[in-house]
C-alpha cells in the first residue's frame, strides 16, 4: 500500500491512486479506534480491472485491497463491523456474498447489498465498502 499520513489524530491511508490529492479523498481514514474505508474497485496496481466479467473474483480483490488498508491503519479484517457490496447488477449478488464470507465470516459485520445503474469504470461488476472499529 501508499504512504499513511496523520494530522490531528487522523490517519489517511493512501494506495498511491495519483487522484487522491487531485479530488480529495482517501483509500481510508482512520479517527481513533473508528475505519472507514471507501468504495474499492476490482483493480490491481496498474489500474487495471481484475477478473473482468466474474463478480467473485472481482469482490476478492476488493476485499484484497481493503484489508491491506486497514492493516495499514493498524486494524484487520477481524475488527470489520459493516460491508457495504454495491453491484452492477443485484442478480450477481450470490457470487460477491460467497467471496465476501471468505473475509467476514469469523468477524460477522452487518451488510447491506445494493445495486446502482452503472461504476465509474464499466468492467467493474462491485465495489465494496467498509467500515472498522479496532477494539481497545
Amino acid at each position: 500500500m501508499g504512504e499513511a499520513s496523520m494530522v490531528n489524530s487522523r490517519q489517511l491511508i493512501s494506495n498511491g491512486n495519483p487522484m487522491e490529492e487531485i479530488v480529495g479523498f482517501s483509500r481510508a481514514v482512520r479517527v481513533g479506534n473508528i475505519i472507514a474505508v471507501g468504495g474499492t474497485a476490482p483493480v490491481d496496481q496498474d489500474g487495471k480491472t481484475v477478473g473482468v466479467g466474474d463478480v467473485f473474483l472481482q469482490t476478492k480483490q476488493c476485499f484484497k485491497i481493503i484489508k491491506a488498508a486497514l492493516e495499514e491503519a493498524g486494524s484487520g479484517l477481524q475488527d470489520i463491523v459493516r460491508t457495504r457490496v454495491i453491484l452492477a447488477n443485484i442478480d450477481d449478488w450470490k457470487q460477491a456474498i460467497e467471496a465476501r464470507k471468505e473475509y467476514c465470516l469469523e468477524s460477522r459485520p452487518v451488510d447491506t447489498i445494493m445495486a446502482i445503474d452503472r461504476f465509474v469504470n464499466p468492467e467493474w461488476l462491485v465495489e465494496i465498502e467498509v467500515d472498522a472499529v479496532v477494539a481497545d
